[in-house]
């Protein structure tokens, strides 16, 4: 009698589970390859605005050259447009503070002695500035520093949580619904004080310095009187310098 090839019946609930397998396969080698083109684009648009970044740089530091010998020639001195950006250090603890001054330094979010932050130029920042001007010192950052302090202790703010910004993904993620989507971006907005600065200073942690080389003077009196707090201007790039 000869024998009769039995059929193997694979159970439905195994071929479902198969084709859903498959699927998923199939949808992840999509997502995959739609990455790698995505990822390709995003590096020409970003070596691209690197370039009109650098361009623009560039051009307003030979514009302001230009202006300034142009001054000279006429006998009188060029006056700097109002700087835009502030940076922010605390330089002192919290013995014997007011509890508004600690709220304001809460505000800007300096909780903690060499912290630092960026701030737009207003009204209302200056008139917090003056309250909490014993425990700080600022002034007006150039795009070296800018650059420096954002590649050097950059962090942002991913789901609450402090991101390094080791590449530039964390950063589109973030803010890619207001253009900024590589470091590039991100320093651009902050040093020109664009239309998302807001969204842009809120992304970035604040940033935590190191005691400055060298050390500090008085941190108790006037930058203007020899000592360290309160309004430093331009100096500040200094002290940057001596804390990155």
């Amino acid at each position: 009698m000869a024998d009769v090839a039995e059929k193997t019946v694979v159970p439905e609930s195994v071929l479902k589970k198969r084709k859903r397998e498959e699927q998923w396969a199939l949808a992840k080698k999509q997502e995959l390859a739609d990455k790698r083109k995505k990822d390709r684009e995003n590096r020409k648009v970003i070596f691209l605005r690197a370039q009109k970044y650098s361009k623009a740089y560039e051009t307003q530091e030979k514009e302001l050259i230009q202006l300034k010998r142009e001054a000279r020639l006429k006998g009188g001195f060029y006056v700097s447009p109002e700087p835009k950006l502030l940076f922010i250090i605390r330089i002192r603890g919290i013995n014997a503070m007011h509890p508004k001054t600690r709220k304001i330094l809460q505000l800007l979010r300096l909780r903690q002695i060499f912290n630092g932050v960026f701030l737009k130029v207003n009204k209302a920042t200056m008139n917090m500035l003056q309250r909490v001007e014993p425990y700080v010192t600022y002034g007006y950052p150039n795009l070296k520093s800018v650059r420096e302090l954002i590649y050097k202790r950059g962090y942002g703010k991913l789901n609450k949580q402090r991101a390094p910004l080791t590449e530039n993904a964390i950063i589109e993620e973030a803010l890619g619904k207001f253009g900024i989507i590589c470091i590039e971006d991100l320093i651009h907005e902050i040093m020109t004080v664009g239309p998302h600065f807001k969204e842009a200073n809120n992304f970035l942690w604040p940033f935590k310095l190191k005691a400055p080389l060298g050390g500090l003077k008085k941190k108790r009196n006037h930058y203007v009187e020899g000592g360290d707090a309160g309004n430093r201007e331009n100096y500040i790039n200094e002290l940057i310098r001596r804390m990155n």
